[in-house]
């Protein structure tokens, strides 16, 4: 069966080379990249809401956020820009937990993330609802970098990691679509990194 040099590389690494979605390579770093600079953020103040098709919308303090039931997942991540990083941990509050407080409206399909500097990504609710997703403040076994994203990222485990945004605020249900900040640039509204999904064009 045909390797390709990327493939072979995470075979030599001890790894399955199934596991590298088509045009990625494989790094042990953790490249930084965003769009803006990094927020300067006070917990004093910080706040994270969700509203939306809700039944009742919420404002929580990082107190009242971090006093939720926690969630441990370790899954791989994959940047648009071709790299890929297996067996990233992160420890955070799944939305389901969120779901029980706000109460969902049947008419929710679709969620709209709100982060700093007016930064916003979106995918399906079931995105969302997926078991490995969740509303991260710890990677590998500490708070989050604020390069990162602290205090809290999204993480989206089955596309792009653009959609998992960094320093987020607040989560909104719709019952239709909206592009976010980089899909309105062209991205693709998917993700799906196993079909390619990078642009639109």
């Amino acid at each position: 069966m045909f390797r390709s040099r990327a493939m072979r590389k995470v075979e030599e690494a001890g790894y399955d080379p199934e596991r590298l979605p088509p045009g990625q390579y494989l790094t042990e770093k953790w490249p930084v990249l965003h769009a803006g600079t990094v927020p300067d953020t006070d917990l004093a103040t910080w706040d994270f809401k969700v509203s939306g098709s809700v039944e009742t919308p919420v404002t929580l303090s990082w107190a009242e956020l971090i006093a939720l039931p926690s969630t441990e997942i370790t899954i791989d991540i994959h940047c648009v820009t071709r790299w890929s990083r297996f067996d990233t941990s992160f420890k955070g509050v799944h939305w389901s937990e969120l779901a029980k407080l706000v109460c969902p409206k049947p008419a929710a399909r679709y969620v709209g993330a709100h982060a700093e500097q007016e930064f916003t990504a979106n995918v399906p609710l079931k995105a969302l609802e997926d078991e490995d997703a969740l509303l991260a403040y710890e990677a590998d076994g500490e708070p989050l970098t604020r390069e990162h994203g602290w205090p809290l990222r999204l993480v989206i485990p089955k596309r792009y990691f653009w959609k998992s945004a960094k320093w987020l605020r607040g989560i909104e249900l719709r019952d239709h679509d909206e592009p976010g900040f980089w899909e309105r640039l062209g991205y693709h509204n998917e993700a799906d990194y196993w079909k390619e999904q990078r642009y639109e064009f």
